[in-house]
């Protein structure tokens, strides 16, 4: 049986396993000569996103605006020896760490004639033979921890399993994939899309089916890469959540916005992607409040029922901000560099924001969060998601002060709120082949990113700091497909 090790803590680990044959730890594993110069370790990235406009109205086939954070998932591949026949997934942000033996995994049920999938196919629907044959090593993933937690390392699993099983094969080269993330998990901010994008291109990349990026890339080849990782990464979004609707892992994979409606919920909403998005600076804050999707769908849901007339008044003037942000976004003299056309979009902020207030999806920490801010005056405050807690943003006015956002950020530290200095509209997916940075280091030919490293990475800073590609740190040597 393979063993597990289930909490990690600064690269040490506890095994939790039977029979006695006891696996290295992430740290033994990261000293031994992992990697050949056939197979260099390499990294992929992609960010989380936010929704910047329409929530709740695009459950009721309105339109809504979503953008990528520079807040991003980092996947470290490494290749192990010609003699090991393993695959390791290690998660330590949620302490998961399992092995799997290549020869074990139900490889036969994709043997059958035209069941395994092509890399380019489009795929809207998990397998339910392969879900099922999966099911006995995903059950072996943390069995011994409380339901909550076995639960997110087992969509996990089964979302890297899955992928792996179809984009791969039983010859595969033992691997490690190590994740890290800066992103808080379960916020609405997309970790679990930004992290199954993660998976797709490293996946698609070991079976060499992505080429570049590099500068002279055509678009039409640019498009067909992306739209390839986002095929694989929607798929691993089913495996999580079983009816995802497509937009978080476009954001993730394409980056800047996208523009979607969903009318029809048997089919993926229309994304038109908005290329020319600017990089804006934002606040985002984290309340740390629980809250159900669901539920705050339901209130919407009540009200329009008890209220058609008014409610579906609201629900159309949310489009139509939606609608006007896009418009202004995508006009020829937008500049986000002026003062007026920043004071437009942070108007359709408050607007927007004041209009999911009166359906009843707010929540007092977030009002909080935006009484603080109006009151320091640095920008305009929504709600991002579902509301009811959560996250709120706030897009800064031009010219603010490094001591009025340390200000700030006092304050939401007393009220035990969370806050992140991000940028929305950045860079989607990236890929770091080899994962070598230049990282102001004197070693010769650059500072190979190993295991060990990535793993004592300490928090959101210690990730940014060694392979950020996010608000804190632009580094040339990671590469997107523009």
């Amino acid at each position: 049986m393979v063993q597990r090790v289930d909490t990690i803590m600064n690269g040490t680990s506890r095994v939790n396993g039977t029979n006695g044959h006891h696996r290295d730890s992430p740290s033994s594993r990261s000293s031994r000569k992992a990697s050949s110069p056939m197979a260099p370790a390499f990294m992929t990235s992609a960010p989380g996103k936010v929704i910047v406009f329409g929530e709740h109205a695009v459950v009721h086939g309105k339109a809504a605006m979503a953008a990528a954070v520079s807040l991003r998932s980092y996947l470290l591949v490494t290749t192990l020896s010609k003699s090991q026949r393993t695959i390791t997934l290690v998660f330590p942000d949620i302490g998961l760490d399992h092995t799997w033996n290549i020869e074990d995994l139900p490889w036969h049920i994709l043997s059958k004639s035209s069941r395994k999938p092509r890399y380019y196919d489009m795929i809207t629907t998990l397998d339910p033979e392969l879900v099922e044959a999966m099911q006995p090593h995903i059950e072996e993933v943390s069995p011994n921890l409380n339901s909550e937690k076995r639960k997110r390392h087992q969509a996990a699993a089964s979302a890297f399993l899955y992928l792996f099983l179809c984009l791969s094969n039983p010859t595969a080269p033992a691997c490690i994939y190590t994740l890290r993330s800066t992103l808080p998990i379960g916020a609405g901010l997309g970790s679990s899309a930004s992290i199954c994008v993660c998976i797709s291109a490293a996946l698609l990349k070991q079976i060499h089916v992505l080429s570049g990026p590099h500068q002279d890339q055509p678009e039409e080849e640019v498009d067909i890469q992306l739209e390839r990782i986002n095929k694989w990464a929607f798929v691993g979004e089913l495996c999580i959540h079983g009816n995802p609707s497509g937009v978080d892992n476009t954001v993730a994979t394409r980056g800047r916005a996208v523009l979607f409606r969903r009318v029809d919920y048997s089919k993926p909403p229309s994304a038109t992607p908005l290329k020319d998005f600017p990089e804006l600076p934002l606040l985002l804050v984290n309340t740390k409040q629980p809250r159900s999707t669901s539920t705050e769908v339901a209130k919407v849901a009540t009200m329009r029922k008890k209220y058609p007339a008014v409610t579906e008044a609201t629900l159309d003037s949310i489009d139509e901000v939606t609608m006007s942000a896009h418009s202004l976004i995508t006009s020829d003299g937008f500049d986000p560099r002026s003062e007026q056309n920043i004071e437009h979009l942070g108007d359709l902020f408050r607007i927007n924001h004041g209009l999911l207030v009166s359906l009843g999806v707010s929540h007092p920490k977030l009002e909080h969060i935006r009484e603080l801010v109006d009151y320091a005056d640095i920008g305009w405050t929504k709600l991002t998601g579902a509301g009811g807690g959560g996250c709120a943003i706030t897009l800064l006015k031009r010219g603010v002060s490094e001591q009025a956002i340390r200000d700030l950020k006092d304050k939401f530290e007393k009220a035990g709120f969370e806050e992140y200095t991000t940028t929305l509209g950045g860079s989607g997916v990236g890929i770091l082949y080899p994962a070598v940075l230049h990282n102001g280091s004197e070693e010769e030919g650059g500072d190979e990113i190993d295991q060990l490293k990535f793993l004592n990475a300490q928090g959101e800073e210690g990730i940014e700091k060694l392979v950020g590609v996010g608000g804190l740190e632009r580094r040339p040597e990671w590469k997107f497909w523009h």
